[in-house]
């Protein structure tokens, strides 16, 4: 499965998000809601760009981020390393250490990264680790094995992005890991394709046996568009396999987005969708993603 490679001078730029963000209008965030999936992006040189990226953002700077999860309701949120800043977490990890009660990270490192790096990641807040297949600058899954063996040892789980399409012949692999796992963006995987495309299927039967699934990226799966109904069938199935493994992200800032830029509140409406059952909704908002995360319970 191979990695996507461009050329720095030919990654596009894509736009910032929406500018200002507001509260969902179908349903009432619930207390200690987690937003599990953004990323915060520096600017070279200060932070610089991988080569071999396959698009080229502008800043996400850690206080837009916190602005957002304010204006949306969120008591939580979770950081993950944005593959344009490869393994240098550097910002990442300062964020996380400026807001260390209110944050976690997921991090991308190199198999050969010292353990005092480590110890310092998971000192931040770091609670896992991503392989990334699908954009330049992330880690591939050849050294899977590997990988879950490091979060093991650290205490860590693993995420990944990936094509669904792609689970039939990576399953038997995933089954076998010694550590959770979380498979991004209900696998990335076009609505085009259909429930009954193997891929989607495989996923399925994945989060039923025991894999988690973040419950995002919608208008990434679209084939339709906003207000993005086509997901709606997909979401529905993976959490009836999985009502416990289940959490929500809002992918902030929608980075390698050239279509309509839509805010978070639009996302969190469309949950309302995926979601229907308050009740449900509300354990995938907030009592999921603190056991999957490790956040204190609000009371």
């Amino acid at each position: 499965m191979p990695e996507t490679h461009i050329n720095p001078k030919e990654a596009p730029a894509c736009p910032g998000p929406q500018p200002t963000q507001h509260l969902p209008s179908r349903f009432t965030v619930p207390r200690g809601a987690v937003d599990t999936h953004c990323h915060v992006i520096g600017l070279p040189p200060d932070y610089p760009f991988v080569d071999g990226r396959s698009y080229t953002p502008p800043a996400a700077s850690a206080r837009d981020y916190i602005a957002m999860l304010d204006a949306t309701g969120m008591t939580y949120g979770v950081l993950t390393q944005v593959s344009v800043h490869g393994t240098d977490n550097r910002l990442m990890v300062e964020t996380l250490r400026a807001h260390r009660q209110r944050l976690r990270g997921i991090a991308v490192i190199p198999l050969d990264c010292p353990q005092a790096e480590k110890d310092a990641l998971k000192d931040a807040g770091v609670v896992g680790l991503r392989i990334n297949v699908l954009y330049g600058g992330g880690i591939g899954f050849e050294q899977v094995e590997r990988y879950a063996s490091l979060c093991r040892d650290m205490g860590w789980h693993l995420q990944f992005l990936l094509d669904a399409r792609e689970l039939p012949a990576l399953a038997p692999r995933l089954s076998r890991l010694p550590v959770p796992f979380l498979i991004d963006h209900i696998g990335h995987f076009p609505t085009s394709a259909g429930v009954n495309n193997e891929g989607f299927r495989t996923l399925v039967s994945l989060a039923r046996d025991g894999a988690w699934v973040r419950l995002s990226g919608a208008y990434r799966n679209t084939v339709e568009g906003p207000p993005y109904r086509d997901t709606i069938p997909f979401a529905q199935k993976v959490v009836e396999a999985a009502p416990d493994r289940c959490v929500w992200g809002s992918d902030w800032p929608h980075v390698a987005n050239w279509g309509v830029m839509m805010s978070v509140a639009d996302l969190l409406d469309l949950l309302a969708d995926w979601v229907p059952d308050e009740k449900l909704r509300n354990r995938i908002l907030v009592d999921n993603p603190q056991r999957l995360f490790g956040f204190p319970a609000v009371t």
